[in-house]
């Protein structure tokens, strides 16, 4: 069973003037995936968003998915924060998620996210929109289980 965690970066969400809707799609579309996931942590961009993944990696969480700050804003903070987490990136992943979009999307490729491993854990940085969210699912669907068969140290 791999284990999940979904942080969503949204000043707007942590201080409840809406609520967050990439959040609860990514763990309906983890859990179809079959992972078992919490409802998301909603916290403010920026050194939230590095504690809310220092903490999933010390619970031995399998996947991390964030949503939101991934832009060029000067609030968006998640893959600067991200970044001084991991202990090594995975671009190909960010990559195919901005490819994944960029033809409907043009702006996606403006997403400064980030995927890595802290840890035994993988990190992936979505934008915060819904369909950055779909996005992220249809790229990591086909790859998810595999990549943590590989973290948990299963051959190639």
């Amino acid at each position: 069973m791999i284990r999940a965690r979904v942080v969503v970066a949204s000043n707007r969400a942590a201080a409840g003037v809406y609520a967050d809707t990439s959040g609860p799609l990514l763990v309906a579309g983890l859990r179809e995936l079959g992972c078992t996931v919490d409802d998301p942590v909603v916290v403010p961009d920026g050194e939230p968003v590095g504690q809310a993944l220092r903490a999933a990696v010390a619970d031995g969480v399998d996947v991390v998915l964030t949503s939101g700050g991934t832009g060029v804003t000067p609030t968006d903070r998640t893959p600067d924060v991200t970044r001084a987490v991991l202990d090594y990136e995975i671009p190909g992943i960010a990559e195919a998620v901005r490819a994944h979009s960029r033809d409907r999307v043009p702006t996606a490729v403006l997403s400064r996210g980030l995927s890595g491993v802290a840890g035994r854990t993988l990190v992936v940085n979505l934008p915060g929109s819904s369909g950055g969210a779909r996005d992220g699912l249809a790229v990591l669907g086909p790859i998810l289980a595999h990549t943590v068969d590989q973290l948990r140290g299963g051959d190639h």
